[in-house]
């Protein structure tokens, strides 16, 4: 994950963990419901962090393969260019000989 998009995250969660967090506790509630507002809004950000890295994680895989495939074809390649050096250089050896 790139760093500013790390810190935009952080940011984020941190922003919104604030303010639920002090939304609740300026509430004139019984300790209780507090509490159980406070789980509540807890699990909530863990739910859409959780969404977010997983997002992260697939965007990275999909990256990832792009990465792989790109280079694989550039092997293949690669690897067809030496085979016709290889196969002209044979050529020529074999008709020097002769």
């Amino acid at each position: 994950m790139e760093k500013g998009t790390r810190n935009a995250l952080l940011g984020f969660v941190a922003g919104a963990a604030a303010g639920a967090l002090t939304g609740i506790l300026v509430a004139p509630e019984k300790g209780s419901k507090t509490r159980k507002k406070i789980s509540k809004k807890v699990k909530n950000v863990s739910k859409d962090i959780t969404e977010t890295l997983g997002e992260k994680v697939d965007n990275l895989k999909d990256s990832v393969n792009d990465a792989v495939h790109e280079m694989k074809g550039k092997a293949a390649k690669a690897e067809e260019k030496v085979n016709q050096k290889v196969n002209a250089t044979a050529d020529k050896a074999k008709a020097a000989a002769n």
